[in-house]
């Protein structure tokens, strides 16, 4: 089976301020994509929607629209996602622990979270990174190679592509930054918004655990991993 997983983060700067960091994704069946998105495309023109899916476009006036999202996700057989979090970005000492490198600590992230998609013994993986920056080319470069060393995939018959693309261009990716923002949200102490508490009732409804503890390993459809950085 050939899957695609489509990747953002959140909140993932070394000094923007923000106690929590989340690296997620959405992953699917790659021949389901095209009748995915377009489900998606459905659910936007119901709702007169233009534009992307964003965690920060959630409001009193499109409540619903989002909550539509957040049902469809649920619903659908073929959409599982995962996210790592990490609590508490002020407890990180990448000086002791990643050779000083807020990057190398990065890569370690997308790895971790990754790790539980990724199956070596039955599978291949297009994986799909949403492009922040104008150093997004090296970072998937980077990546890519510690992936394929891990799984020893030294053929790339396990990793079969890794790109950088925009948002613009993938409504399944466009999906994974609603839940990412959501778990971000949740896990840096926000309430400030009704409609976007709201969503994380929505979400919890579901999967009846808390947005701000690790999931048990067996589940697929919303799986979180709490991570808290270790002191020196």
């Amino acid at each position: 089976m050939e899957y695609n997983i489509y990747c953002d983060e959140s909140c993932h700067l070394e000094h923007d301020h923000q106690k929590s960091m989340v690296t997620g994704a959405i992953w699917c069946p790659k021949n389901d994509v095209t009748k995915i998105s377009e489900q998606i495309r459905k659910i936007k023109r119901e709702y007169n929607a233009n534009g992307e899916i964003k965690w920060v476009k959630v409001s009193k006036s499109r409540e619903n629209y989002f909550i539509k999202l957040i049902d469809y996700f649920f619903a659908s057989e073929s959409l599982n996602f995962r996210a790592l979090v990490v609590d508490d970005k002020l407890k990180l000492n990448h000086d002791y622990f990643n050779k000083g490198s807020h990057d190398s600590f990065y890569y370690k992230t997308f790895y971790y979270m990754l790790k539980n998609i990724i199956d070596y013994s039955d599978g291949q993986y297009n994986i799909y990174i949403d492009k922040k920056d104008t150093r997004s080319s090296d970072k998937i470069i980077k990546l890519k190679e510690i992936l394929c060393n891990n799984y020893h995939d030294f053929n790339q018959s396990i990793i079969k592509n890794i790109q950088n693309i925009n948002s613009s261009e993938s409504q399944i990716l466009q999906l994974a930054d609603l839940l990412i923002g959501a778990v971000s949200y949740y896990n840096r102490g926000l309430e400030t918004s009704n409609s976007k508490n709201n969503l994380i009732k929505r979400i919890q409804y579901y999967t009846k655990q808390s947005i701000n503890a690790t999931s048990p390993p067996w589940i697929n459809k919303f799986n979180l991993f709490i991570f808290t950085p270790q002191e020196k």
